[in-house]
């Protein structure tokens, strides 16, 4: 596997990380820990050494998972985490106590001294980005945590948390069907040497081929309240995401690993999320193929930034983004 050094540290990463959100349940369905277990552990056995988690994935769930999976191997683990949703998401939360608490109850969970990569997961906004910062930025001081993020932060506000303490990661949406960011916010990032990580680099699974017809979610599936999952619009994308399949074909790849190959070639640090070993080898593979500038001019041609059809989420979620 190869490796890459987090942006502002000197910490090296696995260039393809493992989200492990869905490992919780009320996510994607149907959980096993036994089996996302197993798939960490898989993780860690071929380099795969990037795992994502948050203190809010399944109300504390899915940390507590993550700290028995590398209990014995936690010096091959890089573990990220966030805060700043409370819990089952109903407010944010980045006032400097709250940071100090909500660190505390992560490392209780991972059953770890330290963690390697700490998000704030939302901009509090009424919060200044300072404050929730230097309050991060002292938790790196004590040795609790190694190195700071962001996720989906502006353009301005990456440079107002960089000017208090180096920013190593800016973690946003990022795929073929989600490039909202490449006007203003990767620049940013580029120029202030913080590395792009990209979660739901397979648009939650719609690209994959995976979900075929609505009923293909389960009843207790988050995505059947995504816009891009329903009606007209499920309709619209599954015609692009035939179209990425048959490009795939001729790659001889999956179009998991065509979608996942041109998030790397943007130069972006994906972290697709699986509970199953066989998708997180799949995935990991991805590393392996090279897209020219022919591949990458076709593949725009039939899945364009604007092409997607529907919104990530819900309208009240849409306005959190890009705080």
């Amino acid at each position: 596997m190869k490796q890459r050094t987090l942006g502002n540290s000197g910490i090296l990463v696995s260039s393809i990380g493992l989200g492990i959100m869905g490992m919780s349940p009320g996510m994607y369905g149907e959980t096993n820990d036994g089996e996302s277990i197993k798939t960490i552990h898989r993780a860690l056995d071929i380099g795969v050494n990037l795992l994502d988690t948050a203190d809010v994935y399944g109300n504390g769930h899915n940390e507590e998972l993550l700290g028995k999976a590398v209990k014995g191997r936690r010096d091959q683990a890089i573990i990220a985490t966030k805060f700043a949703y409370t819990p089952n998401y109903e407010s944010l939360n980045g006032h400097p106590d709250y940071v100090k608490k909500a660190v505390e109850d992560s490392l209780r969970r991972l059953d770890t001294d330290y963690i390697d990569l700490y998000y704030q997961h939302r901009v509090d906004p009424d919060i200044p980005i300072e404050e929730t910062v230097g309050a991060m930025a002292d938790l790196v001081k004590e040795g609790k945590v190694r190195s700071l993020g962001l996720s989906e932060a502006s353009a301005s506000t990456l440079r107002r948390a960089h000017a208090v303490h180096p920013i190593s990661a800016l973690q946003s949406e990022y795929s073929l069907w989600s490039r909202d960011i490449e006007d203003e916010v990767l620049p940013a990032a580029r120029e202030l040497g913080i590395t792009h990580i990209a979660y739901s680099p397979l648009s939650r699974g719609f690209i994959s081929g995976e979900i075929r017809k609505f009923d293909d979610l389960e009843a207790n599936d988050l995505r059947r309240y995504m816009p891009r999952f329903q009606g007209d619009n499920f309709r619209k994308n599954i015609e692009i995401a035939n179209k990425i399949k048959e490009i795939a074909a001729e790659k001889n790849c999956t179009p998991s690993q065509l979608a996942i190959a041109w998030t790397i070639a943007n130069d972006a640090l994906p972290i697709p999320g699986t509970k199953r070993i066989k998708y997180l080898e799949e995935n990991a593979n991805s590393t392996t193929i090279e897209l020219n500038s022919e591949d990458l001019a076709r593949i725009e041609k039939v899945s364009p930034k604007s092409g997607v059809h529907g919104t990530r989420y819900m309208k009240e979620l849409m306005t959190q983004l890009n705080g």
